[in-house]
């Protein structure tokens, strides 16, 4: 490292973000950049750790104490190239990552990490304003074609590396755009949809040939697909949403976070009409039941439609605000999140339970709810009600952000008569490959609904082993 010292010397300083009142105004990216001397200078704080933690944090392997070297030298082109050869898109988790590097920053010990995070999304927007990324267009072709199903993080990732290996790489998506959950899963104040454009763009004049709204499996048969390509990687995503199972569920009012998000994003985009946006928080009492990041981005996304009020609940206990003593260093904190959808104004609450709907004329009109309390005994947690603490939750918008259970099992899963793990997820051996010759998966499909810098790193891998075994047949 060019200064040891740089983290006694320096001290953590965040880009920041967007007054309150400007942001909640727009749709527009909350985050806001350093300038090149205090990124350079961040960089600085990085120092020669024996053991490097954060790249044993790090899904995807990053090598972080060599790129934030060569960013505090200056070397910004150096340090594009060290960062793109372990993560294909550094723009997409330079934004939305929760970054488990710093998590197991050593300097986290003193709650200090580098700006591992902003660096990385630094670096990447540097090389492409300064012209360091363009096309890289393989010199020769293997001869063999590959079909991905799926354009999220970990379809894109392995489309990107298959590519580059010289296959010819067919990427299917069933919406309209590319992207998948990133383009409208994600609300445009974390991650503009500009910034995968510009990615999908670079891709096609690489070689992609990129197929949006084609649905495997119901716009085109699935069989048919798998006996045109050389191999196949099925990367969709777990798209079917954990729901509630209560009375009054049936209520008008009450919707997956999901549907709310993407209309969102669809209007963002110029692809749906404002007025065409039949679900909106303008004029409403919100609730927001999950307390995860999309339980956040509903949050968020809710505030700019000028909502009467907006409250999320949570039904695990409230989070503590430092690590408890069985969540050490250097492992991922399990800390409060305050996310910047939070700080614009939001009621939480923690511990909640959610006994049934409530509605008026086939209206929701609130839940009722009560208090819990969380136990362990023997290895397994346990809830009971708190007596006396049943009340009534107003609200005439309800939105359910519980993450998802699994894949989408009707269409292309059940045509292809895939097995499945216990959890419905598909099922791979150590190659990634399904129990059908040929064909592979990768991301959420079959981990379970995850990060995307998880869904990057299964991408990666799953890239390769296609490698390989397009290289053998």
């Amino acid at each position: 490292m060019a200064d040891i010292y740089g983290f006694l010397k320096i001290k953590r300083k965040l880009a920041g973000n967007r007054t309150i009142g400007d942001r909640i105004r727009d749709h527009s990216e909350v985050e806001q950049v350093l300038n090149s001397e205090d990124r350079m200078l961040q960089a600085a704080r990085c120092m020669d750790c024996g053991v490097p933690y954060c790249h044993w944090g790090c899904p995807v392997d990053n090598l972080i104490p060599e790129w934030n070297d060569l960013l505090y030298k200056g070397d910004w082109k150096g340090a594009y190239t060290r960062l793109n050869s372990t993560n294909n898109f550094p723009e997409f988790t330079g934004r939305i990552c929760p970054a488990p590097c710093e998590h197991a920053c050593v300097l986290n010990i003193n709650q200090e990490p580098v700006t591992i995070r902003e660096n990385e999304a630094a670096i990447v927007e540097k090389a492409f304003s300064e012209g360091y990324i363009k096309p890289s267009i393989p010199k020769t072709r293997s001869g063999k074609n590959v079909a991905v199903i799926g354009s999220g993080p970990a379809g894109m990732a392995a489309a990107d590396l298959l590519n580059q290996a010289g296959h010819l790489v067919t990427l299917f998506e069933k919406d309209d755009k590319a992207g998948g959950l990133l383009r409208y899963g994600i609300p445009d104040f974390k991650l503009s949809k500009s910034v995968i454009d510009r990615r999908i763009d670079l891709m096609i004049k690489e070689g992609l040939i990129l197929k949006t709204g084609v649905a495997v499996g119901n716009d085109i048969s699935a069989r048919e697909l798998v006996d045109q390509f050389d191999a196949v990687c099925i990367a969709i995503g777990a798209g079917h949403p954990r729901d509630i199972a209560v009375e009054g569920r049936e209520l008008s009012g009450i919707h997956h976070a999901m549907e709310f998000l993407t209309l969102q994003n669809r209007v963002n985009s110029g692809i749906l009409h404002p007025d065409d946006n039949h679900i909106t928080a303008e004029g409403k009492k919100v609730l927001v039941i999950g307390g995860g990041d999309t339980g956040s981005d509903c949050v968020g996304t809710s505030i700019r439609q000028k909502p009467v009020s907006v409250m999320q609940i949570e039904i695990l206990p409230k989070p503590p605000v430092t690590r408890a003593q069985d969540n050490p260093w250097p492992y991922y904190g399990k800390i409060l999140k305050t996310s910047t959808s939070h700080e614009e104004g939001c009621e939480r609450a923690w511990g909640i339970s959610t006994l049934r709907f409530l509605g008026e004329n086939n209206r929701v009109t609130g839940i009722e709810a009560e208090d819990v309390i969380w136990s362990n005994g023997n290895g397994r947690y346990t809830m009971q009600p708190v007596e006396g603490t049943r009340r009534k939750i107003e609200a005439d918008l309800v939105l359910l952000a519980l993450g998802f259970v699994h894949p989408v099992i009707e269409g292309l899963l059940s045509e292809l008569d895939l097995e499945l793990n216990i959890r419905k997820n598909i099922k791979v051996n150590e190659g990634n490959l399904t129990n059908r010759e040929k064909i592979f998966a990768a991301g959420d499909s079959v981990s379970g609904a995850s990060l995307v810098v998880n869904a990057i790193a299964s991408g990666r891998r799953v890239a390769a082993d296609i490698d390989r075994f397009l290289k053998k047949n």
